[in-house]
């Protein structure tokens, strides 16, 4: 008798938005809710393997979010530096790879370090592949990719996706399932290539209420969905005489 295929581990996307409004509603600095944020990445983190999602890529700071406040973006590199610092350890142990997207560049002196350094230490995790992206723009990463071909010779779908995406080392290039919370319902320069056929999840839920409730929720939503991928759903075969 042959064995049933297993299923191939998802890739979720997620906007993490309403950080700041979550604060404001509380009467706290916008900062205050970007910290409880980070509790929402572990807590959704440490869901996804049991979910079925193998891959998950977290939006945590955009190109465009450098003309935020000066003091708001301080905090936040400070934040990733804090993340970097005390999670590291703790994502090794749970089997969980570290990938940092995006430019790395224009970070503060010490943050591209910390990245590199948290990355070869959470490298053998096979659990789960978080990507975080800081300082991405998909718009960036297309031109990006175009800029990097040596020909346009036998190029494919799939090997330009594999340039935009980067190095993803095994894990999915696609997203099959993109949250965005907050109640917005706008892409944002996320992923605009390996998003093509994502199935789209809004929620009104603010980042750091977020949690493994609602992270099953849409993917209970995600499984009552047809995917055809442009074609036609398969005829019903009928039943043998």
């Amino acid at each position: 008798m042959q064995s049933e295929a297993v299923p191939r581990a998802l890739h979720a996307g997620i906007i993490m938005d309403g950080n700041g409004r979550w604060a404001t509603q509380r009467g706290l600095p916008r900062l205050a809710g970007h910290h409880r944020g980070v509790e929402a990445i572990r807590r959704t983190a440490e869901a996804c393997p049991d979910l079925g999602i193998g891959t998950l890529t977290l939006y945590a700071f955009s190109a465009d979010n450098w003309q935020r406040p000066a003091e708001e973006v301080g905090g936040l590199m400070r934040l990733l530096r804090s993340y970097l610092r005390n999670e590291t350890q703790r994502l090794a142990r749970t089997g969980t790879r570290l990938s940092v997207v995006g430019r790395r560049d224009r970070l503060p002196d010490g943050i591209p370090q910390a990245i590199a350094a948290a990355e070869a230490a959470t490298a053998a995790g096979s659990r789960l592949h978080l990507r975080i992206c800081v300082d991405y723009s998909a718009r960036d990463a297309i031109i990006a990719a175009a800029q990097r071909l040596q020909s346009q010779e036998d190029l494919t779908r799939e090997s330009f996706g594999a340039l935009v995406a980067g190095a993803m080392h095994g894990s999915p290039v696609d997203v099959d399932l993109l949250i965005r919370t907050g109640g917005e319902q706008r892409l944002s320069d996320f992923m605009l290539w390996e998003a093509a056929y994502a199935e789209l999840h809004f929620t009104e839920r603010m980042w750091p209420d977020f949690g493994p409730d609602d992270l099953a929720a849409a993917m209970a939503e995600f499984a009552r969905r047809e995917r055809r991928f442009g074609g036609l759903k398969a005829p019903a075969v009928p039943a043998a005489a």
